[in-house]
């Protein structure tokens, strides 16, 4: 798709140091335009724009997807097994349900080599035909019993640091990427009720560890994306608050110079 030169140019004068989800939301606020992360991406690999950001997490770092106690014994037993044992081996373990494709990928980006070629040659008997039930050697200290807990549960109410530097609380049992909320959001809806749709809550004099409910702004994305644009978000509560209203009005003058050009013949 072809982007007119104004857009182009506001991607260009914007792209340095903004993450690529925000410079998205940035020129969609902008220009009126749906342009999506991985639209933004495209953009900036085609005209070979960088904003000087890292991407994803930092390596080695914990994720949902692949906690600390999952990684640990893969690395600990990955020798003479390939990806779709691993897999298996896995899901019998903490009962996830880990894929081989999953596994694979996993052996690849950590340069794991299991030594097992991939395939079985004419004749070879699995490893583990006849052994339904029957654990890998390395797997006895973390055997799960039924009714046993993770060794790394925590009760409800428990904080952690995420990968962001945000604070979580656990606020439910269930799945494991539903099992936390940011605490800035818990704090702000035992006060006002459940967040809005397409806002956030953010603090208001940028310190991500006052949660002071005074402290705690409800914007909606729109504004989020002026706010950062622009620089608005200050030291101080009432500061961004006033910024906040700096951002709908330029919101507004945005809308007009949109609707103008659009009538234009």
């Amino acid at each position: 798709m072809r982007y007119p030169e104004e857009v182009k140019k506001f991607i260009s004068d914007n792209v340095r140091g903004t993450p690529v989800r925000v410079l998205a939301e940035m020129v969609s606020a902008e220009f009126d335009l749906e342009f999506t992360e991985s639209k933004m991406r495209a953009f900036m690999n085609n005209h070979k724009l960088r904003n000087g950001r890292p991407n994803g997490l930092p390596a080695g770092m914990p994720t949902a997807t692949y906690p600390t106690h999952i990684k640990e014994f893969i690395q600990a037993n990955y020798k003479g097994v390939g990806p779709k044992e691993m897999a298996e081996l896995l899901n019998e373990t903490f009962d996830t349900n880990y894929t081989r494709s999953q596994m694979k990928g996993w052996y690849s980006r950590n340069k794991l080599d299991s030594g097992v070629a991939g395939h079985f040659r004419k004749g070879l008997v699995p490893w583990n035909k006849g052994r339904k039930g029957v654990c890998h050697p390395g797997c006895i200290p973390t055997l799960f019993k039924k009714g046993n807990k993770a060794h790394n549960w925590v009760p409800l109410g428990s904080e952690r640091i995420n990968a962001n530097g945000y604070v979580d609380v656990k606020v439910d049992d269930g799945k494991l990427q539903k099992n936390w909320k940011s605490k800035n959001v818990v704090i702000w809806e035992e006060h006002n009720g459940p967040v809005p749709p397409g806002h956030v809550i953010i603090f208001g004099d940028g310190n991500n560890r006052n949660f002071d409910p005074e402290n705690l702004l409800c914007v909606s994305r729109a504004q989020l994306v002026r706010l950062n644009q622009l620089r608005l978000i200050q030291g101080d509560a009432e500061l961004t608050r006033t910024g906040i209203v700096v951002a709908d009005i330029c919101n507004k003058i945005g809308e007009r110079k949109r609707s103008k050009r659009s009538k234009a013949p």
